[in-house]
């Protein structure tokens, strides 16, 4: 075993050890393919009012503008299926992703023990950390390294552990040994278009975020556009609809991170809690979650546009 075998099976044992699902490795280069797909989606304004998404074109396709001298791209996953439902199937409900404490914080704490693993294991090397919290193409990078591919509702799919998957990254001047890309196992299933409840997975890999119902609860500052009214499926925060239809996700298995169990009583919540919710309550149930973006306002908006 050579130094770069050595030091890329060193760094997938350890975020393993760590809790990660899987890691992969690619060659951190310019997404040549990525380019024109990028351009034509913001194109067509299916980034909504998401500006930022403009912003920053060329960092988004060359990790070497993020992390000069760049030489891989490590992706991993980090499973946040829950193995608990909501009590009562007709109260509003929450993506899964969004049951216990913000996966931001958790996620990064566990980057940094990876990354000051292999400086003392490997020796001092530059790089940055990312979680969905800077312009990197997560998705791509993940099926580059071969944990799974971009499926039909632009989600990365993987045929092992489903799609309730966290994506990041470690952008490293290491040279490691790249994984072979993986195969794209969606075929002729149509279950996540079809069962998008705003339609907003225009064609196969394309999403109109503008119409998606995450970005409608969690992006849009505004009011919600009323054309959208009795289209949500009582979903006040996230949408998993295309997951929960996906085949792939019969292979999702409960995670196991305590921090990510449900907090208070959001889980035994009923349509009447929902809608007499406090700010009290709310800052009860998520004090440390993600559902913390929509601030108190944004989540009654989203309610009562749900429920009234």
């Amino acid at each position: 075993m050579n130094e770069k075998e050595k030091n890329t099976k060193l760094i997938k044992d350890e975020a393993l050890r760590l809790g990660f699902s899987m890691i992969g490795i690619s060659k951190a280069e310019f997404l040549e393919k990525d380019a024109p797909d990028l351009e034509k989606w913001l194109k067509n304004g299916f980034h909504g009012n998401m500006q930022y998404m403009e912003n920053n074109f060329d960092k988004r396709l060359d990790p070497t503008l993020l992390v000069p001298g760049a030489k891989s791209v490590i992706s991993l996953l980090y499973n946040y299926y829950p193995d608990k439902k909501q009590l009562f199937s007709d109260a509003p409900k929450i993506s899964k992703y969004a049951y216990g404490h913000d996966y931001h914080d958790i996620i990064k704490k566990k980057l940094r023990e990876l990354m000051n693993f292999i400086s003392e294991e490997i020796g001092e090397i530059d790089g940055r950390v990312f979680t969905d919290s800077a312009p990197v193409m997560e998705r791509s990078w993940a099926s580059k390294s071969g944990l799974g591919w971009i499926g039909n509702n632009s989600l990365l799919i993987t045929n092992k552990v489903g799609s309730f998957q966290f994506l990041s990254e470690l952008i490293i001047d290491l040279n490691l040994i790249a994984d072979t890309p993986a195969t794209d196992y969606c075929g002729s299933c149509t279950a996540c278009i079809d069962a998008c409840p705003t339609n907003a997975i225009v064609s196969p890999k394309v999403v109109n975020g503008s119409k998606c119902i995450s970005y409608l609860t969690i992006e849009l500052k505004e009011e919600i556009p009323i054309q959208f009214k009795g289209m949500f499926d009582d979903w006040i925060f996230g949408c998993d609809a295309c997951q929960d239809v996906c085949p792939w996700n019969k292979f999702a298995k409960p995670h196991n991170e305590l921090l990510f169990q449900p907090q208070g009583n959001l889980m035994n919540m009923s349509r009447k809690d929902w809608t007499e919710i406090t700010e009290e309550v709310y800052r009860e149930v998520f004090k440390k979650s993600p559902v913390k973006r929509t601030k108190f306002l944004g989540l009654k908006r989203n309610i009562d546009f749900v429920i009234e």
